[in-house]
């Protein structure tokens, strides 16, 4: 794996082997992926608290790997899981990180830098 790009960290989109859901993304350092590879449940590199840490242990909502790929540019993995507990994956009680849909008005504070709102009666 090529993590010399984000610091020897790969993103890591984790996805419902059954259902092809994507779960969450998170980042794995060659530790995180190793300790993956060596339980079969997903580990990952919390950039916040600088540690590893097994997605469930506290919940006990766990995501026993079923396959892991990597991209072509061999900077990204897929891994592939089974949802154990009660299958919710994100910190906020849903069953998956990505259950906000982005409104085509909201904008994010980088495309709002990008393209300062222009007045639209100029002449």
């Amino acid at each position: 794996m090529d993590s010399s790009k984000l610091t020897r960290l790969v993103p890591a989109v984790t996805q419902d082997a059954y259902s092809s859901e994507v779960l969450m993304v998170g980042f794995m350092n060659a530790q995180s992926l190793a300790e993956t590879r060596r339980t079969g449940f997903a580990t990952f590199f919390s950039r916040t608290r600088n540690k590893l840490w097994m997605k469930g242990e506290t919940s006990g909502n766990r995501l026993q790997v079923v396959d892991m790929r990597v991209d072509c540019d061999d900077d990204t993995l897929l891994v592939k899981v089974k949802r154990l507990g009660d299958g919710n994956v994100c910190h906020t009680g849903e069953r998956t990180c990505f259950f906000r849909a982005l409104a085509a008005a909201e904008l994010t504070s980088d495309e709002r830098e990008a393209h300062p709102t222009q007045r639209t009666n100029e002449r």
